[in-house]
């Protein structure tokens, strides 16, 4: 009887959670799933009708979805692979002991606190802005003519704004993992004749792999939905150059007014992430597993 009732009272204390987040995930969710089968478009209220899958055929026939699709894994890649390389990196040069150490792991770790807007706005206006940006003024001195990154390099340039974003997320972790290896078969090697290159490769890099799996499952589902560094800085252009699957749901839904077609891309987008994610779980289980 008092297991049942305890029970009972743990399902009672749980239970406005669970109503909570049946109405913050579950409601909108279906909402957005049943808006993507009418015609619905903003400027036309009260005209709504039952369009069926039509919605989807025309997201993924439109040209801009192909763009957008491949924009979508450049720049989770492109992301990834900064992240990961600097990260190891950053993490064997912090792991060394030098004077300041605790003020320097403060300042590498602090980008990763600053909101994506208010990163995107300084990188944009701070450094790359082709008249008073940083680079500019850096080119002018050398005696090379100034690029507009955002213009010529759009997706790369976003590339850059979102890996410095994440960067200190990907170095607080292979730190962390770094010094817990052990510090004794680290000079065992090095007493057998191990120089840092064969050290590095057969002992540090096996110990970081599965914190790396855990840094590329955890980014690649941030970076499937990146949004806000390509609204403030390029605004998805020029034309589909920088556009991605989140911004192009955001235009066809805002920009277009189509929320019957923007909502089908939504769910679109998310069963494309959740089949990334099924397979990043996979791989996560099966190193944990080794």
């Amino acid at each position: 009887m008092a297991t049942e009732q305890s029970r009972t009272a743990a399902r009672l204390m749980v239970s406005p959670a669970v109503i909570l987040l049946f109405l913050w995930m579950i409601v909108p969710l279906g909402m957005t799933i049943y808006f993507s089968f009418l015609r619905y478009n903003l400027l036309m209220p009260g005209m709504e009708s039952w369009a069926g899958f039509d919605n989807y055929y025309y997201f993924l026939a439109q040209p801009a979805f192909t763009s957008a699709l491949i924009n979508t894994l450049l720049l989770v890649g492109g992301v990834l692979l900064i992240t990961v390389v600097g990260g190891i990196a950053l993490a064997l040069l912090l792991d060394q002991p030098f004077k300041g150490q605790g003020v320097v792991r403060v300042m590498v770790i602090a980008p990763f606190f600053v909101m994506p807007t208010v990163s995107a706005l300084v990188w944009k206006n701070m450094f790359m802005n082709p008249v008073n940006g940083i680079f500019a003024h850096i080119a002018k001195a050398i005696g090379v003519q100034p690029f507009d990154f955002l213009s010529h390099a759009p997706l790369a340039s976003i590339i850059l704004i979102v890996a410095w974003s994440w960067l200190p997320f990907a170095t607080l972790i292979l730190l962390t993992a770094l010094q817990s290896l052990d510090r004794e078969q680290m000079e065992a090697a090095e007493m057998d004749g191990a120089n840092w290159i064969n050290r590095f490769v057969y002992l540090v890099l096996p110990h970081l792999t599965r914190s790396i799996t855990v840094v590329v499952l955890i980014q690649t589902i941030f970076l499937l939905s990146v949004f806000a560094e390509i609204l403030v800085t390029t605004n998805g252009g020029p034309g589909t150059a920088s556009t991605n699957l989140p911004y192009l749901v955001y235009a066809q839904s805002l920009l277009n007014f189509d929320v019957g077609g923007g909502s089908a891309g939504g769910i679109i987008a998310v069963i494309l992430a959740n089949i990334v994610a099924f397979f990043l779980m996979r791989m996560i289980g099966k190193n944990l597993e080794t």
